[in-house]
């Protein structure tokens, strides 16, 4: 996996006077199932979560308010993508080395998953996640 295959995915959004909607199905508008999803908040203005890489587990990461980006990486290439917008998302497949960074003040990052937690998937140390790509 490369970081170019990190997509970036915008959902319908439905309006009405009284606000949006917007839909996310599976296998539909995310290429997987989802089995698990948890949200980051009360996160500091400025400050970062993640830094770590899945070795079977598809993440979709929605910023439902605030913003925040994403420093996205293969082990040779790297690219930042910055979310800011509830109807857009950001697919990370496995393989990629992610963090979240630069929290608004107030954010809330919803993530969608495909696997279950499972301490073993993740890989959290980067010598580590370039050692089992590129060895």
């Amino acid at each position: 996996m490369k970081v170019f295959n990190c997509d970036i995915i915008e959902f319908k959004k439905i309006h009405f006077e009284q606000g949006n909607l917007s839909v996310v199905e599976n296998k539909v508008d995310i290429p997987f199932d989802v089995k698990r999803i948890f949200y980051l908040y009360d996160i500091p203005g400025g400050e970062s979560r993640g830094a770590h890489a899945h070795k079977s587990c598809h993440q979709l990461l929605i910023a439902a308010s605030g913003s925040f980006e994403i420093l996205l990486d293969d082990g040779r290439n790297k690219r930042i993508v910055q979310l800011n917008r509830p109807f857009i998302g950001l697919h990370i497949p496995p393989g990629i080395w992610a963090a979240e960074i630069n929290f608004s003040s107030g954010s809330i990052c919803l993530v969608l998953a495909s696997h279950k937690f499972d301490e073993n998937d993740y890989i959290r140390d980067y010598t580590e996640f370039l050692k089992l790509k590129y060895d």
